[in-house]
């Protein structure tokens, strides 16, 4: 058995070769700090001894590091804002991210559309710091662009970062601006990967561009949009830190709509120093998420196996 182990390794060499480099990200960042969970039930204090002989050392405190999120007056608003923000994304992201694809696969010239492709493309490569400051520069009450576009038709200027009632849109517009070109290439692969004859085959029974698309791009792209939006479903109760904190700038106005659980729990860290409750927070996160994906992923095998996960 040993030897067949070690004949399929050196077979398939060059595959896990390649696949390596990945394995041990998993391994480093996703598998070893599991055993750190530990410190979600425990009152963790640091010593000179080590991280390890600190978490052993530390008391248990049971439940109590949960409290801090769900005893508060502000546990409904971070998690009505986690989640309503991320249905957002996750539904027009999906949506504007299989159109993009669609007009792109659908463009003649194809180096144009290579040159659209990298320029929508670009904006998820920027941090959150730099998407900051490019608001900013929209959206100063003093020196931004739209209040002197305002001021210019004789509006009166917005105090953008006061008023929170216009923030759901910024952080939806900023956030799919940021996201859409790149998720778009995941579709936009799966459409040159179709067969071409089902569309010459549909040109010949006299379907249109949108009957085309309607009858074979969507249908032949549903298994990997099920896929995608499994994984997505699995991280709803994440929140992308660097949007909900660098973007509005962390003005305290915007709290009722840009606070979520990442920033609750950053800002609880920085003021009280109590690890243990962003790892339980951490925790609670994964937990509801790893609920969520199985959940999900259960409902789509019972309609179609062929879309599910596993």
């Amino acid at each position: 058995m040993v030897g067949g182990f070690l004949k399929d390794v050196v077979k398939n060499k060059v595959f896990l070769l390649m696949v390596l480099p990945g394995a041990l990200w998993f391994l480093f960042f996703s598998y070893i700090p599991m055993f750190g969970t530990v410190i979600a039930f425990k009152e963790y204090r640091f010593s000179r001894d080590g991280f390890w002989a600190s978490i052993v050392n530390s008391d248990w405190v049971g439940f109590d590091n949960f409290k801090f999120l769900f005893s508060t007056n502000d546990a409904y608003i971070i998690t009505r804002n986690t989640l309503l923000y991320n249905i957002a994304f996750i539904v027009l992201g999906l949506v504007l991210s299989v159109v993009m694809a669609v007009v792109l696969s659908e463009l003649v010239n194809k180096k144009l559309a290579k040159v659209y492709q990298t320029g929508m493309f670009l904006p998820y490569f920027l941090s959150w710091v730099i998407v900051g400051y490019f608001a900013f520069s929209f959206l100063s009450s003093q020196r931004g662009m739209l209040n002197q576009v305002f001021a210019y038709f004789g509006w009166e200027p917005v105090q953008w970062y006061s008023d929170p009632k216009f923030w759901p849109y910024i952080l939806i517009l900023v956030i799919l601006w940021k996201a859409v070109g790149y998720n778009s290439v995941v579709y936009l692969a799966s459409i040159m990967g179709i067969d071409k004859s089902l569309y010459e085959a549909a040109m010949i029974d006299g379907a249109n561009k949108w009957q085309q698309i309607r009858s074979i791009t969507i249908p032949m792209l549903s298994p990997i949009i099920t896929i995608m939006t499994l994984l997505a479903v699995g991280k709803i109760f994440y929140a992308d830190f660097g949007l909900f904190y660098q973007v509005p700038r962390d003005s305290g106005t915007l709290y009722s709509v840009t606070n979520v659980i990442d920033t609750y729990v950053y800002r609880g860290l920085k003021t009280t120093g109590e690890i243990g409750m962003s790892t339980a927070a951490g925790l609670y996160q994964s937990l509801v998420g790893f609920i969520l994906v199985i959940t999900s992923n259960a409902i789509v095998r019972k309609y179609n196996k062929d879309g599910a996960l596993f």
